[in-house]
């Protein structure tokens, strides 16, 4: 057996440059590259090696720098997404701050089911210089460190303890990544000693190696109960989620809506699932959702969950399925989701070759004439009301609603628009009319703030056109990754919304009685210790943006803010730099109702009226939540 000797981390950045993923005709680099801050941790392991190999051979592991740790992981998370799920980037950082600076981007990774391969530098495992710089002591547990926080937030974990054990570490790492129910942040934990020892490493180990992704079909029998079920069905519903994306399933579902006539909505996740203005495509379900997905839903007899974990958002709390028959099948590649809400007939397996066969299975069955009907007047009454909100209203801070719009306008239809926290999610899944599978990517699974300019950066580099939008509060959460954009010449647009503070949260906490405190951006009132009565804050993110090195475009308060932003936007798409236009909004205009309702409890005992009307109102709301079991009324005799 050929032996060849090498550091720990020169042959974690050759093994990864030798992995590949194979979906169907689809063959391409697990990891095309590692994103990295360095500092004494990995210095001299990690870096030592990506720099080593940059002389010897560029091509084999690039490496791309970063201007924060918890925003790489964004990137690898939102190029992940735009490859669904085929490949993604390493992220290397050094010990202690550096490495739990990650942490919210191992959350947002696994929450939303993306691969990352996180390498945290970690303390001496000799422990020979203990306590050294950055390293936190825990008198109780000598083994401890703070990498030990990424265990809860990972879908695989290991520690390098001694050079030998890298061969099942990578080999397990890879497993997971490539694993699409199982998938997820994947942390391999790397003392700065370890790094730089020597391995003899079998030449083997670091030839191509491929990894393909399963694609289980259903069980025979299951999908012929599933077609059994579903050719009963009076009312049914499918609720596309992010399965559908990765599982590449958005012609197989067409074909199924089509020769079905069954209504579709979309979860945050699965937006793309269908271009919006397909026949059977109703838009949005849920907190967040349409007033056509959400009637539909709520009368539906029979939900059809296809690669959705159904959150809250997606349930509207569990108040969205209001029929006492309703029966729920769920068909998913990850068991766990499958069976949620006591489904009557899980299906664990892919979502397009499960679609694919259960067409077939269907043929001759639709849904009746006059339900059909009913979904397409609900559609059309629902884009009537959002084409009467996306008329310009010539204000001199207009909606932003009439923003979205205005983007939209401006956009191609392969453009990728990019969210994360705030107001915008939830205008977006219900507004934004996308119109390819990949033209949508809003991060709402943890909803994470500062997560958008990163994803935009991200997306980039996987060669999308991202379209970020973001508000000021987001933007001052984490707006670093600009200079990334600026150093590799990437081309995105980033449109800032000036709210002078939390428009989401703002809205909210006026819903829930608490008047909208602590959500604004202003001058601190020392008397009523507080920020609810002082001036705006005279905050120039515009300036801000512009020190960063990105091309600005200011749109002005006045009656042509929307008209000006239209030519922003077209104008942006024509350089071939980054640009961040900046716009001021009224976040007190709102976007079109409808009819969700999301569950966020209120004070029971309040000296304030307005939590005691708010309170009120939640004891009303909330006889409305059903624990959702599923079975409904058997059919059978």
């Amino acid at each position: 057996m050929a032996l060849r000797k090498m550091t720990v981390s020169q042959a974690i950045v050759e093994f990864l440059a030798h992995q590949y993923t194979v979906d169907g005709s689809y063959r391409e680099r697990t990891i095309p590259g590692i994103i990295g801050i360095f500092g004494h941790g990995n210095v001299a392991g990690i870096g030592q090696a990506l720099k080593q190999y940059s002389v010897e051979n560029p091509a084999l592991m690039p490496y791309y720098q970063a201007r924060n740790e918890q925003a790489m992981v964004h990137e690898a998370s939102a190029f992940a997404r735009m490859k669904r799920r085929r490949a993604t980037f390493a992220c290397t950082a050094s010990v202690g701050p550096g490495a739990t600076n990650m942490l919210t981007g191992a959350a947002v990774a696994t929450t939303n089911h993306l691969p990352v391969l996180l390498l945290p530098s970690d303390t001496f495992a000799n422990r020979a210089s203990d306590p050294v710089l950055q390293q936190l002591e825990m008198p109780h547990d000598a083994t401890l460190s703070v990498n030990d926080a990424f265990k809860p937030l990972s879908r695989f974990f290991d520690r390098i303890q001694r050079p030998e054990q890298l061969f099942s570490a990578l080999l397990g790492a890879m497993r997971v990544l490539t694993d699409p129910a199982e998938t997820g942040a994947v942390t391999i934990s790397l003392p700065e000693d370890v790094q730089a020892e020597i391995i003899e490493v079998p030449a083997e180990f670091l030839t191509d190696r491929e990894w393909h992704i399963r694609r289980p079909r259903a069980d025979a029998g299951v999908l012929l109960e599933v077609a059994r079920i579903i050719s009963s069905a009076k009312r049914p519903i499918i609720i596309a989620g992010g399965g559908v994306i990765y599982s590449d399933a958005h012609k197989a579902l067409q074909d199924l809506a089509e020769a079905t006539k069954i209504p579709v909505s979309t979860s945050q996740a699965g937006v793309g699932a269908l271009n919006w203005n397909h026949p059977q495509c109703q838009g949005a379900v849920g907190a967040t959702g349409t007033i056509s997905a959400n009637r539909l839903a709520r009368d539906a007899d029979l939900v059809i969950g296809i690669g959705t974990r159904y959150s809250d958002f997606t349930t509207s709390s569990r108040t969205a399925f209001q029929n006492p028959e309703v029966r729920f099948i769920n068909i998913n590649i990850a068991s766990f989701d499958a069976f949620k809400h006591g489904s009557a007939l899980p299906v664990v397996a892919d979502a397009r070759e499960t679609i694919t066969e259960l067409t077939t299975k269907l043929a001759g069955y639709q849904v009746d004439p006059e339900y059909s009907a009913l979904a397409a007047k609900l559609k059309r009454e629902w884009d009537s009301l959002v084409d009467s909100a996306f008329v310009d209203q010539m204000r001199e801070l207009p909606s932003q609603t009439e923003i979205i719009h205005a983007v939209q306008t401006a956009s191609d239809p392969t453009d990728t628009v990019i969210s994360a926290a705030g107001s915008l999610p939830g205008d977006l899944h219900k507004l934004w009319r996308v119109r390819s599978p990949l033209g949508y990517h809003v991060e709402y699974a943890f909803s994470c703030m500062g997560y958008e300019i990163a994803a935009g950066v991200g997306a980039a580099r996987a060669g999308a056109m991202p379209i970020v939008m973001v508000g000021d509060g987001s933007y001052l959460m984490m707006h670093t990754e600009i200079v990334s954009a600026v150093a590799e010449g990437l081309k995105l647009i980033i449109v800032l919304i000036q709210n002078h503070g939390f428009a989401s949260i703002g809205h909210l906490s006026e819903g829930v009685g608490s008047q909208r405190f602590g959500t604004k951006y202003r001058y601190r009132d020392p008397a009523g210790n507080n920020f609810e009565t002082g001036e705006k804050l005279p905050v120039d993110l515009a300036a801000n943006a512009e020190s960063l090195g990105i091309d600005v475009i200011r749109i002005e308060p006045r009656s042509t803010a929307i008209a000006d932003l239209v030519v922003a936007v077209t104008t942006a798409k024509t350089s071939n730099r980054a640009t961040l236009i900046h716009i001021n909004s009224d976040p007190l205009l709102y976007s079109p109702n409808g009819e969700g309702w999301w569950d966020v409890p209120i004070a029971t005992l309040s000296t304030l009226e307005s939590t005691q009307n708010a309170y009120e109102k939640y004891q009303e709301e909330i006889k409305m939540q059903r624990p959702l079991l599923g079975n409904g009324a058997s059919d059978k005799k």
